[in-house]
């Protein structure tokens, strides 16, 4: 994330007035949906209602040419703030996370692997099983431990052809469990997915991911 340029414009959005209507126009509904992307850019923060008043009086000044603060004096703090208001929603997240991971090991068919994450077959394949430097082709939905959906090929109705070296820790492992035509469910914990960075703004630090993953082909 560009930190100073989702501060700045998330900024502008805490500070403008609620609408006294819905946006009707495509241009007002563009910059509505601005509005709503960077605000779950800034979600992490957590602001309560006195810093977010603070945030809204830190641009009116600027819009009047005044300023308490010299912003560009505190950038440094502005990043310290985000690693440290990030790392308090991560370790939240890891212990909400540990308690899916723990129910989700006791399911019938659930096997838990050394690296901690877990994998359950929905449909056996009866191919071959990739190995990690082989590309495959799947269809997948991503999810959080709430079932909600954040990246789905079967949404969009286009397998993706990935190299299992360039992803994410349990895919790695995960896929190579299985065989061309099955399909998995694949639970990882946060330090084989996005860790403690996350992936803004729909995975959160620490994230515990659920991925249903179908391996339609090894791609030679």
């Amino acid at each position: 994330m560009k930190f100073a340029w989702c501060c700045l414009l998330a900024v502008l959005v805490c500070a403008t007035p609620a609408l006294a209507a819905e946006p009707k126009t495509e241009e007002e509904k563009t910059v509505y949906a601005i509005g709503l992307s960077l605000a779950q850019n800034l979600s992490f923060f957590g602001f309560s209602e006195q810093e977010a008043e603070m945030v809204k009086q830190g641009l009116s000044d600027g819009l009047a040419g005044k300023k308490a603060v010299d912003a560009q004096a505190y950038g440094p703090k502005i990043q310290e703030l985000q690693r440290t208001r990030m790392a308090a929603v991560a370790d939240k997240e890891k212990k909400a996370g540990q308690a899916f991971l723990d129910k989700a090991a006791s399911e019938k068919g659930a096997k838990k692997l050394p690296s901690g994450m877990i994998i359950t077959t929905i449909k056996p394949g009866t191919g071959p099983s990739p190995s990690a430097t082989d590309k495959v082709k799947v269809h997948y939905h991503g999810m959080l431990p709430d079932g909600t959906v954040f990246d789905s090929s079967v949404q969009r109705n286009e397998p993706a052809t990935l190299p299992l070296d360039r992803v994410i820790k349990c895919w790695t492992e995960g896929v190579q469990q299985m065989k061309v035509g099955g399909k998995s469910k694949l639970v990882c914990p946060a330090d084989m997915a996005y860790g403690d960075r996350g992936a803004p703004p729909r995975i959160k630090p620490g994230a515990t991911l659920v991925f249903e993953v179908e391996l339609l082909e090894i791609v030679k």
